[in-house]
Parts: C-alpha cells; structure tokens; sequence
C-alpha cells in the first residue's frame, strides 16, 4: 500500500448515498437551500440546526426531493403535535402529496406520524424516513426506541434533524452516526476518545468514566463528522448573514422559595436549610417545597397566556387545583387527547399548559406565548428546549422565563449554568471546526429574496 493511500484509509471516509437535487423551494432563505442541496446530495445526513431557522422547511424539501427521484414514499416521524405543523408547512410550499396517518393507513407519498405510532408502519413501504428532533429517542423507552432503531436502519435514505445532537458531550454524536448507517457508537469511541475509568486521585477515589477526545485524533473527529452532518445556530454560521434572524430579548428570572419545613441532620434539628447535593435530598426538597412553588409559579403566570413546566405529578394536579383556567397533559392521557390538547393551545384556544419539558418540549412552535414558568432539573436538554418553545426565530415579543426553585436547590441551578456553558463551548467549537470547510462555497445561493407575508 503506498503511503498516500494509507493516509486515505485513516481518514474514516463517508460515502454519498444521495443524488443531484430536483427541487428547491422559492419561498426558501439562501441559507436553507444549501442545507437542503447538501443533505439530498449526502443522502444520509444530520441536519443540525437551532430552533427557528426553519427545520420543517428543510425537512419537507428533502423529503419532495427523495419522492421526485424515486417515485417512492418517504416517512417523517415527529414528536406529538408537530406533525400539524409539517402539513400547514406543506401547505405553504405548495406539497399536497402529503398527509398525516395515525393508523398506518396511507395513500400520499409523503407520510407523517409520531414516533410513538411507528408500530403500524412498515419499513418495505418506504425509501427515505426523516427523523425530526431525533434527540428526542433518549425520552422514549426502550421498546420505541429499538423500533424506530431497526425501522431506520433498513430504509436508504436517512435524514436526521435536531436542535441538540450533543447537549452534554461530543460522544453523544455517536448515536447518530450509528442511525445514519456510518460508523457505529463503540467504533467511534474507540477511534477518536479515551477514558479514564480506571484512573484514580491522590486519594485512591476513582475519577469516574467520562470520555475525552484523544488529542492526535480531533482533527480527525471533526472531519468525520463534517462528512455526515451540517450544524448551525445562525446562518452566518454556514457563511449567510443574520440579517433577517434577530432574537428578541430573553429575561431568565429565578425566584427562591424558602423551605419551612423542619430538616434534620444527624438527630440535630438544622436552624438553616442545607443545599441538596444529591439527586435523593434534591427529590426530596421539591417534595416539601411543592406547594409553595407552585403558589409562586401561579401568581407569576396570571392573567398571562403561559406555559407551567413541571417534573412531577404531584406539581401537576397542585398546578391544576391553584390555576383552575389552566389545561393538565400527563402521560397516562392517550397520545390522541395529548395531541388535542397541544393543538388547541398552539391555536390560542388555551389560555395556561400545564406539562412536563420530558413529554413535550420538542419541536413544538409557540411564538404566541411569551411567557413560561419553569421548575428546572440536571437536564439542560429539556431547559434548553422548554424556553426555545417561545424564544425563537419569528417571536415577537421579549420572552419571560420566571424560574422558580427552592432555596435549598440551588445546585441544580449551578449545575444548569456549567451545563449550558458547556453545551455553547461544544457547539461554537463544532461549528467552527465542521462547518469551515465549506463555508466559502455559497455565492451560487446569496440571492436577495423576498420574505413571504406568513414569516
């Protein structure tokens, strides 16, 4: 093998599964025809793009492109909810070979339906499936889990799309490589990371079993996962400008509320209450302390159109009892009635949700809403995506986010501000590293455009 051949072999090469583009949509941003030329083109890709910058769009168009070329049916699995928002999308472009199936029963070309109804669906009737908010799996059990696992591994094309493919570590990319049919989770762990599972302190405590980058080996990492992913929090992150997606402001407001009740340690009664440390003594402060945040996150949200995201079903039915106006999902509803309810208040026709962020905070667009009440936990995941609901490319207004803890969880709130520190250091260095190869290459789509009536 010659020496330049060699180099080659070490450079965990993709393949292109894809094919030259067929459609475009007119109403489309410069920076979302590139996307949608770069993943048709790659024919098994992740798109991963921040909340707002038109993901459904994208989606649709990829999907459109798929069906024009193969004459074949292309499944686009959603979160609950947003499968309404994929055929008023499909509206706007002007698809109307499409339609939502909630029984397996189909006669369009391009299907919708929840993850959670996969079960009706067989791989032999499809040749591209999209995967929208793929992230989202981790919240499902297993048995979803490995359904849509196997369904997606039998299909050709493969499209993946989420605002947080690595919320907390770069191995969590892994996942998606494996999905996409590239390399799989263990292989790329043991080409690109090291561990230090068996290393121990000065004290003999073992240090834990986090993976790090191999530092010979980053360069090759982000690569790879440039072959087989876009990632952009901005256009200007893929060399488009920003001009037409400013935020508005975002107003993170944390209220405390003093724990009363008597804590004792040890057999002594503290004056004081301690800070939870563990997940046990965190669990058990938002038990004493449910009823009065849950008199605070009311006083705070009324007389507003709001969202309550909650963590248990005990701060669920308080929520109801205290804020009669206000409408419960809970995950013994059926998936029809969760649905009922998300549209009516995507619609207006809810004044106040209450919800939990591990049931519904993906994908959904809730621009209407401006306000959000927030009891937080470790995952900056569900944090991130609860707030990105309102604040998001298209709201108008300032958005209000009235975080409300005890004062005794305050290193869960510690630990949210490290989380998404982090989570903001790993994609700035994600998109600098895998978006700069093709950054220069986007003056054929930076074309003046007018922006359509609906935007």
């Amino acid at each position: 093998m010659e020496y330049n051949e060699f180099i080659q072999s070490k450079k965990h090469l993709t393949g292109d599964y894809g094919f030259p583009i067929n459609y475009l949509p007119d109403i489309a941003f410069d920076f979302q025809k590139f996307i949608i030329e770069k993943a048709v083109t790659k024919g098994r890709i992740g798109v991963f793009a921040d909340t707002g910058l038109g993901k459904t769009l994208i989606q649709l168009s990829i999907a459109n492109n798929v069906v024009r070329h193969t004459n074949k049916r292309v499944l686009i699995l959603t979160p609950l909810a947003v499968a309404f928002q994929f055929m008023i999308e499909a509206e706007k472009l002007g698809i109307d070979d499409i339609e939502y199936s909630k029984d397996g029963k189909f006669t369009k070309k391009i299907v919708i339906c929840n993850y959670e109804r996969l079960h009706y669906f067989n791989d032999e009737d499809f040749v591209g499936v999209i995967l929208d908010e793929s992230s989202i799996l981790k919240n499902f059990d297993g048995k979803i889990k490995s359904q849509v696992t196997a369904f997606v591994k039998r299909i050709p094309y493969r499209f993946l799309s989420t605002a947080t493919p690595s919320p907390n570590d770069y191995i969590e990319l892994g996942t998606s490589s494996e999905a996409l049919g590239y390399m799989g989770y263990m292989d790329m762990l043991g080409k690109f990371f090291k561990t230090n599972q068996n290393s121990v302190d000065s004290n003999n405590r073992n240090i834990g079993e986090k993976f790090y980058l191999k530092p010979h080996a980053e360069n090759d990492f982000f690569a790879w996962v440039n072959q087989w992913s876009i990632m952009c929090k901005m256009p200007s992150d893929l060399g488009f400008s920003n001009d037409r997606y400013v935020l508005p402001e975002l107003v993170l407001n944390k209220h405390i509320v003093e724990n009363q009740s008597l804590i004792e340690v040890n057999g002594q009664i503290q004056m004081f209450t301690p800070i939870a440390k563990s997940m046990t003594e965190v669990r058990h402060e938002q038990k004493q302390t449910e009823e009065k945040r849950c008199e605070k996150a009311v006083t705070l949200s009324d007389g507003k159109v709001s969202v309550y995201w909650c963590n248990t079903n005990n701060e669920s039915s308080l929520l109801k009892q205290l804020d009669t106006e206000a409408v419960e999902i809970i995950g013994s509803q059926s998936i029809d009635k969760k649905e009922e309810i998300l549209l009516a208040f995507a619609n207006g026709e809810i004044k106040r949700l209450i919800t939990k962020a591990k049931i519904t905070a993906m994908g959904l667009n809730w621009q209407h809403c401006n306000h959000s009440v927030f009891f937080p936990t470790w995952s900056y995941e569900q944090y991130y995506q609860a707030i990105r609901r309102f604040w998001r490319f298209g709201q108008k207004k300032d958005v209000i986010i009235d975080i409300v803890i005890s004062d005794g969880q305050t290193r869960v709130m510690e630990a949210l501000t490290q989380k998404t520190e982090k989570a903001i250091q790993l994609h700035k260095k994600l998109t600098e590293n895998v978006n700069g190869s093709f950054i220069n290459n986007v003056k054929q789509f930076n074309k003046n455009i007018e922006i359509p009536k609906f935007i």
